[in-house]
């Protein structure tokens, strides 16, 4: 039972600490769409995305006016479009064809963003699979709302070097064929390992093969909520800090399950999974960089960084277990640079640089996010950057991934704005060192000792 005093709180957090349920994800399978001929997959995938999700944008906007809970966007997952079109695609063309599909169903329906333009190759890539992934440039940039993902590594079969010495290639090519839009293409493009099937976040949602033919993910977001709790236990212990956050938590997850379950029942669509992630924006006080200041850090970056930041993590993770069942997708505190005003106010005042964010990553969700770097960059050092994002995941059996913008004709100094949720960033420097040897090597790093579990 809710009672008077929850409630108030519950709008409290709603009206003035910009607690909102991010994303209404609907996963959708088109494995059932499969044939060997291209014109009659495209009609297949277009017909069951718009049959299966055309209430979805109502259903979430009658939630929001009933509750008063902000639904901020309405999103679909679909299969991921390597193994759909292995049949029918010959060529990147092809592929392309598929997005342009898929890019006019999610038009029509009206959500947000479509996820799943995506390939699995942690182990080898088919012939399909590179092809799908060759057109990836051409792909974002004729379409509006399709976002693509890569998965090149997991603890259980080790790293596709492959595929990521192809990927820095394949990002260099997107930023250019986007460049009028500061390379806006890079943003709807993320490079995973150990990849989740159920995350209903963007740029990284698929529906994974192990769901159902649809399913509802919800994913909350409350870092504005977390920093007012734990303003007023300022010079508290540890025992206090860490209980805070996992007591807010735990209300936060509390309003994204009665969003998922609302929006099942009303569409029809099992309930998967709530999604618990202190996803920031560039709204102030709606940062993460400002949860860890609110620690006890002068600046997101500062000695004791990782440290506060794998506190607020693991608390966020208990917090939300408590709160349901069904946790699930990336659940915990992402550290996109252009979208969290704290973070990109530690990179111009000097306190953050990318070796920094990469440690961070190793205690957080995700990884190396929104993170503008000169267009001049080598093709090579991003996939050593990828490389070394995929080693971390890889080695401490976690999701982590990589989403670099290099902006055409800009350089360390310079900012680039996105606009939206996607913000602003500052260009951050990369290591002027090669390691073009390493990435030229061929074949793939193998599990770690410890993924020998059966």
């Amino acid at each position: 039972m809710i009672n008077i005093l929850e409630a108030t709180e519950t709008v409290k957090m709603i009206t003035q600490e910009n607690l909102d349920v991010r994303t209404i994800t609907m996963g959708i399978s088109l494995l059932d769409c499969i044939t060997s001929d291209l014109a009659q997959l495209n009609e297949n995938i277009y017909s069951k995305i718009t049959t299966c999700a055309k209430d979805l944008v109502k259903v979430g906007n009658e939630i929001e006016r009933e509750y008063g809970i902000p639904v901020v966007n309405k999103r679909i997952s679909v299969t991921p479009i390597g193994l759909v079109g292995a049949s029918a695609c010959r060529t990147p063309e092809d592929f392309v064809s598929i997005a342009q599909t898929l890019d006019r169903a999610a038009k029509e329906v009206g959500v947000n963003f479509l996820g799943g333009f995506s390939a699995v190759v942690s182990k080898g890539m088919t012939p399909a699979e590179e092809n799908l992934i060759r057109a990836i440039p051409r792909a974002l940039a004729s379409t509006d709302f399709v976002c693509s993902s890569v998965n090149v590594g997991s603890t259980k079969t080790g790293i596709d070097m492959d595929a990521i010495r192809l990927l820095g290639e394949i990002i260099l090519e997107t930023a250019r064929l986007t460049k009028e839009q500061d390379s806006l293409g890079c943003a709807k493009l993320v490079v995973f390992c150990n990849a989740p099937d159920d995350n209903p976040f963007m740029a990284g949602a698929f529906h994974g093969v192990t769901e159902g033919d649809t399913v509802i993910n919800v994913g909350v977001s409350g870092p504005g909520v977390v920093k007012t709790a734990l303003e007023s236990v300022r010079g508290e212990n540890f025992e206090v800090l860490c209980e805070t956050i996992k007591k807010t938590a735990f209300k936060v997850t509390r309003v994204g399950q009665l969003v998922a379950q609302e929006a099942s029942r009303r569409l029809g669509v099992p309930f998967g999974i709530i999604d618990l992630s202190l996803a920031p924006t560039p709204a102030i006080g709606d940062s993460v960089a400002d949860i860890l200041c609110e620690i006890g850090l002068e600046y997101a970056g500062a000695p004791g960084t990782t440290a506060a930041l794998a506190l607020l993590n693991d608390q966020v993770k208990k917090g939300g277990v408590m709160a349901s069942s069904y946790v699930g997708g990336l659940s915990g505190a992402f550290i996109p640079v252009s979208e969290d005003q704290g973070m990109i106010d530690a990179v111009e005042a000097g306190a953050l640089h990318l070796e920094k964010l990469e440690a961070m990553t190793c205690v957080c969700s995700v990884g190396l996010d929104m993170i503008a770097i000169p267009g001049d960059t080598k093709a090579s050092s991003i996939s050593g950057i990828i490389a070394d994002e995929m080693a971390i995941g890889m080695v401490n059996q976690k999701t982590t991934a990589v989403r670099l913008i290099p902006v055409i004709g800009k350089g360390v100094g310079e900012s680039v704005e996105f606009g939206g949720l996607l913000g602003h960033a500052p260009i951050m420097p990369v290591n002027r060192f090669s390691c073009e040897d390493f990435i030229r090597r061929q074949g793939r790093i193998p599990a770690p000792i410890h993924s020998f579990k059966n």
